[in-house]
């Protein structure tokens, strides 16, 4: 089991910057891909970025040169650096962790096993 708790979200100006974190526990992530979704109120859950378990980043149209996905591993951590922030940024912010090791397989919300309960990101005009 992993258990995974995001961190960072808050209240930011157009235009601005966050960057969120995803602590996991129970076991050591470093042999598995690590992802962020989000969903606005009304609107269906959007896979935005994945990272794999070699450290390669990918990315959501909508996101892509202004996101980015890393990952310390030594600190069981992924993080996700927010810049250029736009009103139609804001949502629930959750990470998922597949349950699998060395997967070739991390874009979209069914390749995942764990998700964390989300911190919200609100980005005013």
């Amino acid at each position: 089991q992993v258990q995974l708790v995001e961190s960072g979200g808050g209240l930011v100006q157009a235009g601005g910057s966050l960057r969120l974190s995803c602590a996991a526990s129970g076991r050591s992530i470093s042999r598995s891909a690590m992802g962020w979704v989000r969903q606005a109120p009304g609107k269906e859950r959007e896979f935005v970025a994945a990272i794999s378990w070699r450290g390669a980043g990918y990315y959501a149209d909508s996101v892509k040169g202004r996101f980015t996905i890393s990952r310390n591993n030594a600190k069981n951590t992924v993080y996700l650096q927010m810049n250029s922030l736009k009103p139609e940024d804001t949502a629930v912010y959750s990470c998922a962790a597949d349950g699998r090791y060395y997967s070739g397989n991390y874009w979209g919300p069914s390749e995942y096993d764990y998700w964390g309960q989300g911190t919200q990101v609100t980005v005013s005009s």
